[in-house]
């Protein structure tokens, strides 16, 4: 490894032929030649400005500019993870972040063991200005790189973790007492213009990266000797990469979020619950926050809520489940339950169906604990125990107010499940959850609940049960290949074993090297039909209403999951993992 010849200072017009180059005839002609060049007189990236602005690969851009820059361009760069604390005490974090560059590996020299040379990857050379302060920074001689975007920003945070450029500032400004591990807090509203080193920027990244990551909820739990974050991606929790010794922040980070949530800050022996209103780009999201108190300290978590749009394209149900489902959605009467575990997608099916109904003619009543979705021009109401409004008082009160449809966000004992039977009976359609393993269970948890078998078969038009499962990155899924035996043993068809495909344990840059992007749901409805009806209020058993559902057309979820993989949506192992052989 050896330094990189000084790179010339280039001149805008040698640029931007390199990348019209890089672009081909037909893209180049779209390149916007005065923004272009204003955002290269006003020192902003020439590169970052091309890859925002136009569909160039970044491979070719890349590969251009180095070919005729005389630089090295390194497309997947490694950084020597062994040594990765000398790589950031060489090139600390405020020096890598505000230049964006990516230490890759370093030399020493003998006698003394000093740094000799660096090797730094970047992804813009344009700036001579940055890479002369980027080399007095490190203090020793630079072999530079070119590589992509995505892979140095990825390495950065990886290396140095969110809020690296401000950790160390951040240590540096505090005002110490005499035990080691506590300090003055002193959490204030600080403007970012003003203070940029500070723990409100700090708790804004994390929560900017994990919406960047598609997180939905995200997690921070103090540990022994650290601060653990990690942000659930579709379904799967993921440890975030932080900076060293944050647990040192630990106070004020868990401090500031409690302000923003409007929690009391200075309690921290018992739970607490409460919202934050963020403002990402323009668009509202909701952010819901619960404490959590623990031998360590106060846990936190933050459901991440956007404003979503709910319709039933969004399901993406197979035709045959939709129609049956916008049938029970077209009667007047009736209850629909959706069963499944926390956090299966119940809700949002449940909003789904909801919008399918909110017209002008009908009005809307829902009850939840708590309100997390909203759906405009419904007339949504939060339980509070502390006062008695709970699911039963509350739906009770909503029949006295003239509803068409109710929504109950959960049936959990025999009184709320009495009133919303008697809604049924009485002209309304009524939709709520149930906590059990599958659709045939509601049947068997209701009536060990206390309610009549002759009332379940008379008010209850379908149970749902649904799982979520992820779904396979269009981008780098493989094609799979298993034993006719292993097929047999999961139930899935071998007839159709060339259409499996499965996740890339690699991954790529698109799924953050997961396999996977998204989720989806697998379903089940149980339709009670009049042979149903008369099963359930004589109290049949579960294998005779289940083998009824099948002369009448019941699907298991597993069977329902199999359709998704021979789709080349999900894979036979999400599938086994969420559902049962029934």
């Amino acid at each position: 490894m050896s330094e990189s010849a000084t790179i010339a200072p280039t001149g805008f017009e040698h640029l931007l032929g390199l990348a019209s180059q890089a672009a081909g005839e037909d893209l180049a002609a779209s390149i916007d030649v005065n923004a272009l060049r204003a955002q290269f007189t006003n020192g902003g990236s020439f590169v970052d400005w091309l890859l925002d602005h136009v569909e160039i690969s970044e491979r070719d851009l890349g590969s251009s500019l180095a070919d005729g820059l005389g630089l090295d361009w390194d497309e997947d760069p490694m950084v020597d993870e062994a040594n990765s604390d000398v790589l950031k005490g060489i090139c600390p974090p405020p020096v890598a972040i505000k230049h964006r560059v990516l230490p890759l590996r370093a030399e020493f020299e003998t006698e003394s063991n000093q740094p000799s040379l660096i090797e730094l990857a970047h992804y813009d050379p344009v700036s001579t200005l940055d890479r002369q302060l980027v080399r007095r920074a490190v203090g020793c001689l630079v072999a530079w790189k070119l590589a992509p975007r995505r892979r140095v920003l990825s390495g950065l945070q990886k290396l140095y973790g969110v809020g690296g450029e401000i950790f160390e500032d951040l240590l540096a400004n505090r005002e110490w007492e005499d035990d080691e591990f506590s300090f003055k807090e002193e959490v204030n509203v600080i403007d970012e213009e003003d203070e940029a080193a500070s723990v409100v920027k700090f708790v804004n990244q994390i929560l900017n990266e994990a919406l960047n990551q598609r997180a939905t909820d995200i997690h921070i739990e103090p540990l022994r000797s650290d601060l653990r974050v990690r942000y659930r991606v579709d379904g799967v929790l993921r440890r975030v990469s932080v900076p060293d010794n944050i647990v040192a922040l630990q106070s004020s980070v868990i401090a500031r979020i409690k302000l923003m949530a409007g929690l009391d800050i200075a309690e921290k022996r018992k739970p607490q619950d409460g919202r934050i209103a963020l403002q990402v780009g323009g668009e509202p999201i909701d952010t819901r926050v619960a404490t959590i108190p623990g031998i360590e300290g106060e846990s936190i978590s933050l459901r991440l809520l956007g404003q979503e749009q709910f319709n039933m394209d969004r399901l993406q149900m197979a035709p045959v489940l939709r129609r049956d489902i916008e049938e029970i959605l077209e009667r007047p009467n009736g209850i629909v339950l959706v069963t499944g575990p926390t956090g299966c997608g119940k809700s949002t099916s449940l909003f789904c169906f909801l919008s399918r109904l909110n017209s002008e003619d009908r009005k809307i009543v829902t009850i939840e604990d708590p309100v997390e979705n909203r759906l405009e021009g419904a007339l949504q109401i939060a339980v509070k125990p502390e006062i008695d409004l709970t699911f039963a008082s509350g739906l009770r009160s909503v029949l006295r107010g003239d509803p068409n449809v109710i929504m109950v966000g959960e049936i959990r004992d025999l009184e709320t499940a009495e009133i919303a039977v008697q809604a049924a009976l009485t002209g309304h359609l009524v939709f709520s959850t149930l906590h059990t393993n599958d659709s045939i269970g509601g049947i068997t948890r209701l009536i060990d609940m206390g309610v009549e078998p002759f009332l379940i078969s008379a008010s209850v038009r379908a149970f749902i049960a649904q799982r979520l499962v992820r779904r396979l990155c269009r981008e780098c899924r493989l094609p799979a290949d298993y034993t006719e035996e292993f097929l047999n043993s999961v139930g899935f068809p071998v007839s159709q074993a060339s259409k499996i495909f499965q996740a890339n344990s690699e991954g790529c840059d698109s799924c953050s090297h997961s396999g996977y992007y998204g989720r989806t749901a697998v379903y089940e409805m149980f339709k009670v039909t009049e042979k149903v009806q008369e099963l359930i209020t004589s109290r049949s058993s579960k294998q005779e209403l289940y083998q009824q559902g099948k002369l009448d057309g019941f699907r298991n979820m597993r069977e329902y999951g199999w359709e998704k993989v021979i789709e080349g949506i999900t894979t036979i192992e999400e599938v086994v993992s969420s559902t049962e052989i029934t």
